[in-house]
């Protein structure tokens, strides 16, 4: 397997591996990574569809991706994908999977014609004072100090980041700015979470620092993600005889560890260039330390379908890709009259017990505990608002701007209370976000990321809440006056809160090696796929790293020749350096920055030097001075 760029290799049809009809795959999890896999394989690696097998431990596909209207309950969604359009894994896949709406289209198509036609922007990203715009007006509010402090972690080596939290390396100089505040509430970022994700999440959308105040960096689906990107890969892969086997629980897979070396695969190829080539062997990607050469061969899956045991056994022509861990685990749905349950205990059958099971037989599996230990360090809660009538809607316009029943774009992202408990968000996308939905209603998703603190009107914690009641919060926060909330919430609208333990897991302090590479050194038949998988320079609770472990996957265990496009490399383009420099300044050159003597000095003899120089008109053409 290796790395990619341009146009040589991105529409090119890679040759049929040797053998691959005799050769069977064994995929646990319908998540985005394992339904990725699953496609490649069918696509790419042109594997017979009769011998892929796909185990769902639920009665639906899509892992974290779901949206569904829940009988007794209502519509739900535990969550939203925002992407980007350098989502390169994601675009080559899905130009190749069939629109479920439109003849000849493919998912792409759909998805880049809505995005042109209807682009996303918000037009009042926070709220403060019971409605009223936040006026944060576009801008960061960072001061000298913290835009040296985020320039500090951003030029600071991984090896120093590990097992730290962001708290290590930002003050209340970047957590009291507007920058933290958009951050933190975009991504789900808490304080303690790992400093180096931080890093990694700069340095991956460095070229969308200056989108961030109104995300018209971002893209969103026509529908809910189950919808919109999860269905068209299941008809997709069913057309081709893909066996989906639901209610199927993965309690264990079994390794036989030993008896020489392992496969040596290279991890460059003959088709990267030299930059790439360079990269790839300098060392700058780290490999996994508790890695060895050692052969690792799984032989043997045990499942549970519906309460029956068995086994199947694997030889070195069965390939496992194992999705280990999850978001989404123990997740839990309360109801207009109940709360979300608390049930983080870890059982038999899921991807956090599954993944014990699997690391306890060799270091280079992972470090699971790492992620799963400390679930109210993980947590945070949501609610699927459905407005049943013509009620809350104006509401919802006077804050927006926008009319939520044009089915074009809404909010543009989420609308963050800055002045919430809770720190809660909500955002509209699109409507109807279901196909079969009223179209005199609208689906709201709510999020708090301090859940256990009371809400400003409902004095108890989100964690403690019915729907009614969380619904009673966002609408007080909407302005709603106070004498019409509770009928509106209770008459007027149906509220689904979720519980999720583990849905920030993947962004707890960790070091190299916890997560296991999606191909270990030494494995003969196996990968490990999703987000907490390792793979270099992506970065997780994206749509785009789940899809990049998949095809990674199987390009490295069937021998696929053909590029994995690289995470696109905004990083080291120094347009990019240099105007997110500036926007994140709030517009102002560096030649403003509050300076010692001796610093400017020198600046000054710098900015002499590049006088006349292509190097000085590209600073001036972005503002740097």
């Amino acid at each position: 397997m290796y790395y990619s760029n341009g146009n040589y290799e991105a529409f090119a049809r890679p040759k049929k591996p040797a053998g691959v009809e005799t050769k069977n795959a064994y995929i646990i999890g319908t998540g985005l990574a394992a339904l990725s896999a699953a496609c490649y394989l069918v696509r790419d690696a042109q594997m017979p569809g009769k011998n892929i097998h796909i185990f769902e431990k639920d009665p639906v596909a899509g892992g974290a991706c779901d949206g569904a209207e829940i009988p007794g309950l209502g519509y739900v969604m535990r969550g939203g994908r925002e992407m980007d359009n350098h989502f390169e894994v994601m675009w080559d896949l899905f130009r190749s999977i069939p629109s479920i709406e439109t003849p000849d289209v493919s998912v792409l198509d759909e998805y880049y014609w809505l995005n042109k036609e209807d682009p996303n922007y918000s037009l009042c990203r926070a709220t403060k004072d019971l409605g009223h715009d936040a006026e944060t007006n576009g801008k960061f509010g960072l001061s000298d100090k913290a835009s040296q402090e985020i320039m500090k972690l951003f030029f600071t080596p991984d090896e120093d980041l590990y097992d730290k939290p962001i708290t290590d390396f930002f003050d209340d100089e970047v957590l009291n700015s507007n920058f933290w505040m958009y951050w933190r509430t975009m991504f789900a970022f808490e304080n303690w979470h790992s400093a180096l994700e931080m890093k990694l999440y700069i340095k991956r959308y460095i070229h969308h620092i200056g989108g961030l105040p109104d995300f018209s960096a971002l893209r969103f689906t026509r529908y809910n993600q189950y919808e919109s990107m999860i269905l068209p890969m299941v008809k997709y892969l069913e057309a081709h005889g893909v066996q989906f086997h639901y209610n199927t629980k993965v309690e264990n897979v079994a390794f036989a560890i030993g008896g020489g070396d392992g496969p040596k695969r290279e991890h460059t190829g003959v088709g990267q260039d030299t930059i790439l080539k360079i990269q790839a062997t300098s060392g700058v990607f780290k490999r996994n330390p508790y890695s060895t050469p050692t052969k690792k061969l799984a032989v043997r899956i045990d499942i549970d379908h519906e309460g029956e045991k068995s086994s199947i056994d694997l030889t070195e022509n069965d390939f496992v890709f194992i999705t280990n861990g999850g978001c989404v685990e123990n997740s839990t749905m309360g109801s207009q009259h109940s709360p979300a349950p608390w049930n983080p205990d870890i059982k038999p059958g899921g991807g956090w017990d599954m993944w014990r099971r699997i690391a306890k037989q060799d270091p280079s599996f992972g470090h699971p505990d790492t992620f799963c230990s400390d679930p109210q360090a993980t947590k945070w809660m949501s609610a699927t608002v459905t407005t049943l009538d013509k009620e809350i809607p104006p509401y919802i316009q006077r804050i927006c701007k926008r009319d939520p029943f044009t089915g074009h774009v809404v909010t543009g992202g989420i609308v963050t209370v800055t002045d919430s408990n809770w720190l809660m968000s909500w955002t509209l996308n699109r409507q109807q976000q279901f196909r079969d939905q009223p179209k005199d209603q609208l689906c709201v998703w709510v999020y708090g990321l301090f859940p256990d603190k009371p809400g400003n009107y409902v004095k108890k914690p989100m964690t403690e809440c019915t729907g009614e009641e969380i619904c009673e919060e966002w609408l007080y926060h909407m302005g709603v006056p106070t004498d019409k909330i509770e009928a509106l919430a209770k008459s007027h609208a149906n509220t689904v809160p979720v519980m999720m333990p583990y849905i920030t897991a993947f962004f707890m302090p960790r070091a190299a090696g916890d997560r296991p590479d999606v191909v270990p050194d030494g494995a003969v038949n196996f990968a490990f796929l999703g987000q907490f998988a390792e793979t270099p320079r992506d970065t997780i609770f994206t749509t785009e790293y789940s899809m990049r472990t998949g095809m990674e996957a199987v390009y490295t265990l069937l021998d696929v020749d053909r590029g994995v496009p690289e995470v696109w490399g905004s990083v080291y383009d120094v347009r990019n350096l240099l105007n997110a420099t500036v926007k994140l300044r709030d517009g102002k050159p560096v030649t403003d920055m509050k300076l010692n003597f001796v610093e400017r000095a020198v600046l000054g003899k710098v900015l002499k030097k590049l006088d006349g120089t292509d190097i000085a008109t590209l600073l001036k053409e972005y503002h740097v001075i």
